[in-house]
């Protein structure tokens, strides 16, 4: 079980509360996309991603770059057990989707590239451990089905 202290809480709920799930959402799977080309071979269905700017300009990736980032809301209200939260998520990557259980961790890095970004100087290494610490019980999570 992960223990949060009350100002963790915070800095998570602060970091989501100025977000915009579109832009961020989108622009952390593009670069995912961009920059780890092999996960390409799981969105075969959403149309062209043959160079950057086709990736960049695509609404199918761009959808699905905000549902990943409202999908992480879930862990957010359900701090206390992000595990359960993402139970069936978990069986639908792994059993459903093949899903290689790195890639979360791939798309986590580029989330907190994206949200660094964004937030330039308040992106303090004490938000980014916790950023961090909230994403690897994310991907912990998300990966339990494959163990």
């Amino acid at each position: 079980m992960v223990v949060w202290s009350d100002q963790e809480r915070s800095t998570i709920s602060s970091i989501f509360g100025n977000l915009d799930y579109n832009d961020v959402g989108a622009k952390a799977l593009c670069r995912c996309l961009i920059v780890y080309p092999w996960t390409q071979r799981y969105f075969g269905a959403f149309g062209n991603l043959y160079n950057a700017d086709a990736i960049n300009s695509n609404p199918n990736i761009a959808a699905h770059g905000a549902k990943v980032l409202h999908g992480l809301d879930r862990a957010l209200k359900n701090m206390d057990d992000i595990k359960a939260t993402y139970a069936e998520l978990s069986v639908l990557h792994s059993e459903k989707l093949h899903v290689d259980p790195d890639n979360f961790k791939l798309l986590s890095d580029c989330l907190t590239i994206v949200i660094a970004a964004r937030m330039g100087a308040a992106f303090t290494p004490e938000v980014q451990a916790t950023f961090q610490k909230f994403l690897a019980v994310v991907v912990s999570a998300l990966g339990k089905q494959y163990h």
